[in-house]
């Protein structure tokens, strides 16, 4: 069984990792959850899972989150602010350590997890984005693995299994095209809160589905896959793909293409990240 501690346990890609634990009850326990200010969801989800050891990022709501689990035994360690989240990182039951927090929030965590041993699932790419320069050392000083969980970089990463060493050529990314694709550009001056949140094909956070609205987050994605699979910036190429079908696409040196196809369905590359280098039925 693989322990994990969750960094962003109420966010989107919290949620969506709780609810695969759930599903696979054999195969993973959570030990560890980080959120940042909502305490009736977080409350909800230690009664659930039972972690030893729970973080809210916001102090102010710390008195709330305890008298709302003051009947759980045994109670699990309570911490508070952006120390808290940095021991549940680094909780020494933990094997794999998600982490689903949104921005550069995530970086110093992660930063903890790796020097504590941890196995990372990344589903935040500004830790990479911000700091490679210092966390790709320290994966390799640390002798642990970073596995993409979004689902571009985790399709390119299944891709490359089994692929020798100095045989990508080319990264291709598809994007949707976000929900504003098919607009006329008069028509974006009329566009509305509720038109950026809603992403025609994936389910997600409302910053990522903002992002993929004006397309920065796939500015954001070519990126991270620099890091992630050292290619340069010419070698990184975006398609537009409205289905959301194909997660990306990788060419080899003899202009072979590979591909991973799958639903628009974050909780694939999630599982994924979780169970590798294994694949459960799903």
């Amino acid at each position: 069984m693989k322990t994990i501690s969750l960094i962003g346990s109420t966010g989107s890609i919290g949620t969506q990792t709780l609810d695969i634990v759930s599903q696979y009850p054999q195969q993973f326990r959570i030990v560890g959850l980080a959120a940042g200010r909502n305490v009736e969801l977080l409350a909800s989800q230690i009664r659930q899972f039972r972690p030893s050891i729970v973080a809210i990022c916001d102090e102010d709501k710390l008195p709330q989150l305890k008298e709302a689990i003051k009947d759980i035994q045994p109670q699990p360690t309570l911490l508070a602010g952006e120390a808290g989240v940095i021991e549940v990182a680094r909780c020494a039951e933990a094997d794999t350590v998600v982490t689903g927090i949104v921005g550069c929030a995530g970086l110093l965590p992660t930063i903890a997890a790796i020097e504590a041993g941890k196995d990372i699932a990344l589903a935040n790419k500004e830790t990479l984005i911000a700091g490679a320069p210092v966390v790709l050392p320290l994966i390799e000083k640390h002798g642990v693995k970073l596995l993409p969980a979004d689902s571009e970089h985790s399709a390119i990463f299944q891709c490359l299994q089994g692929i020798p060493e100095g045989s990508l050529r080319k990264i291709i990314l598809t994007a949707s095209g976000g929900a504003f694709r098919d607009w006329d550009v008069e028509k974006l001056a009329e566009v509305t809160v509720a038109d950026a949140t809603k992403h025609p094909n994936w389910s997600m956070g409302r910053k990522i589905t903002v992002d993929s609205a004006t397309l920065m987050n796939k500015g954001l994605e070519v990126i991270e896959a620099h890091y992630l699979f050292s290619l340069d910036y010419d070698d990184i190429e975006i398609v537009i793909h409205p289905q959301s079908i194909i997660h990306s696409l990788i060419e080899l040196q003899d202009t072979s293409v590979l591909a991973q196809l799958g639903w628009a369905d974050m909780r694939l590359p999630l599982l994924y990240a979780l169970s590798y280098p294994e694949r459960i039925l799903h």
